[in-house]
């Protein structure tokens, strides 16, 4: 049978593309900034933690709306303010002087985060797919992983080549031009704009798909059960360890390695991740998805073991890998526990809020470790303080079985 061409693919390439950048610039670049200010600068962890924090929560609050924005502007619109007010944000986080100026920065950069990360991709994808939306998630979000691999440590490079400025200029302009022109030529509301229906199935009769029950209401009767929680409860907390560990990795890990080794540990660390999210999607449709967000956070816990004891460097590697192979899931299984613990018609607006809770409790992840680090000297404890809230969250999801 001779295979249909579907524009659906497309979109998932330039969502593959649009989490490459801004993981790779928004999220795990945040290591990178946060050391390369605290040497430029001299600036303690948690003056430069708590500019992080508002950053994310920043990046919460849009992303509680980020739906309704999708559904009046439609993804071109969104995408092209996004990677706009990324790449000034990120100019501007390049010439900061003084403490105070790094928070309109990250305030600018928040809102292109909020508008290409996580729940963004599940929204421009979902009306596309519904038999595939598993593969085709999977796939963009490896993007975010490759952001890691890739960005996080060519910016490593970049920076001690030109300097922290011109580096991160570098890096907007390249956000900007290329999110540009995938938003131009490849973004669409859905599948029926080419006249197919998701999937690349014929288009459905008018009427006969269910209706959404109103983003409102659907919100409050899902946080009114403890099944809801249970998720966004459990992976608030462990991204709260996970993001906390990630902004400091670079800094974490300097003092057995250098230039060189801090960027080989980021790609180690993503790399892993790509390759655990392949793992467990080969895996997720045969077992419960819960029990396998509890493996990951316990192969999470032994990475942060071995890299608060790192007596050597290829502990600090092994740490890293053993970290890294949870980052990807912790992302991902929040969306695939929803998609079969509630009616499809709710995804959007139940995602949406999901991503909005757990990226609120998880920006308080960088300045926990940060305050941490700098009371007891070392981030030994602070590690310590991350699998503690890794072990709660592990509890918590196992409990909204059945």
């Amino acid at each position: 049978m001779r295979l249909r061409y579907f524009h659906g693919w497309n979109v998932v390439g330039a969502t593959f593309v649009m989490a490459l950048l801004s993981f790779g610039l928004g999220f795990y670049g945040i290591s990178v900034h946060v050391a390369a200010l605290q040497r430029l600068h001299g600036w303690s962890a948690s003056t430069v933690s708590l500019p992080v924090t508002a950053y994310y929560m920043a990046g919460a609050l849009l992303t509680v709306w980020i739906g309704d924005l999708y559904d009046r502007f439609g993804p071109r619109a969104v995408v092209l303010g996004g990677s706009a007010a990324m790449a000034t944000g990120l100019a501007l986080l390049g010439r900061v002087t003084a403490p105070w100026q790094l928070y309109p920065a990250f305030l600018v950069m928040a809102l292109g985060w909020g508008a290409m990360s996580g729940a963004a991709i599940n929204i421009v994808l979902a009306p596309w797919f519904v038999r595939r939306r598993g593969l085709a998630v999977s796939l963009a979000f490896n993007g975010a992983t490759a952001g890691g691999v890739l960005v996080a440590p060519a910016l490593i490079l970049l920076v001690e080549r030109v300097g922290f400025t011109r580096a991160l200029s570098i890096a907007g302009l390249v956000i900007l031009a290329v999110m540009v022109t995938l938003a131009g030529t490849v973004m669409r509301r859905g599948p029926e704009s080419v006249g197919r229906g998701p999937d690349g199935d014929p288009p459905a009769p008018i009427g006969s798909t269910p209706r959404a029950p109103a983003t409102t209401r659907a919100r409050a009767e899902a946080i009114r059960t403890w099944r809801f929680w249970s998720v966004s409860a459990a992976f608030a907390l462990g991204l709260a360890a996970q993001v906390g560990v990630l902004t400091h990795l670079v800094s974490l890990v300097s003092p057995l390695l250098d230039t060189a080794g801090a960027a080989r540990a980021v790609s180690i660390t993503t790399a892993a991740a790509m390759v655990g999210r392949v793992l467990t999607g080969l895996a997720i449709d045969r077992v419960d998805r819960r029990l396998a967000t509890t493996a990951t956070l316990m192969v999470q816990m032994g990475g942060l073991g071995l890299l608060a004891w790192a007596p050597a460097v290829a502990v600090v590697y092994a740490g890293c890998a053993l970290f890294g192979l949870g980052v990807g899931n912790m992302t991902t299984l929040p969306g695939l526990i929803l998609a079969v613990e509630w009616p499809r018609e709710r995804f959007s607006a139940l995602v949406g809020l999901v991503v909005a809770i757990n990226q609120f409790t998880f920006a308080l992840g960088p300045v926990l470790v940060g305050v941490v680090h700098d009371t007891s000297g070392t981030y030994g404890p602070a590690l310590g303080a991350c699998v503690a809230l890794q072990a709660v969250a592990a509890v918590v999801v196992l409990a909204g079985r059945g």
